[in-house]
């Protein structure tokens, strides 16, 4: 059974960080591109970052150098590394692993004072 379990989301103020962490069981991680994408209210939902296999990545325009994805193949784990966080992160935040198209449950992300 393939799963991916987001964690690390929460409350934090503009200009704030936070640590998002995606661990993956029943898929082959370290031959999957994984992904983060985020879903804000009333909106659809959007590519953050993505790293390949290969451990290149890309961002979206709006998180570009604010933003850094990674991974850690032996511990089947994908991160987000979210700096300098604005209002206008507030969503959803979904891990994808792109061969076979799974999807975690999400983790919510608030950014407010």
């Amino acid at each position: 059974q393939v799963q991916l379990v987001e964690s690390g989301g929460g409350l934090v103020q503009p200009g704030g960080s936070l640590r998002l962490s995606c661990v993956a069981s029943g898929i082959v991680f370290s031959a999957n591109d994984m992904g983060w994408y985020r879903q804000a209210p009333g909106k659809e939902r959007e590519l953050v970052a993505a790293i390949t296999k290969g451990g290149v990545r890309n961002y979206a325009d709006s998180v570009k150098g604010r933003f850094t994805i990674s991974r850690d193949n032996a511990k089947k784990t994908a991160y987000l590394q979210m700096n300098s966080l604005k209002p206008e992160d507030t969503a959803v935040y979904y891990c994808n692993a792109k061969w076979g198209d799974y999807w975690g449950q999400g983790t919510q992300v608030t950014v407010s004072s």
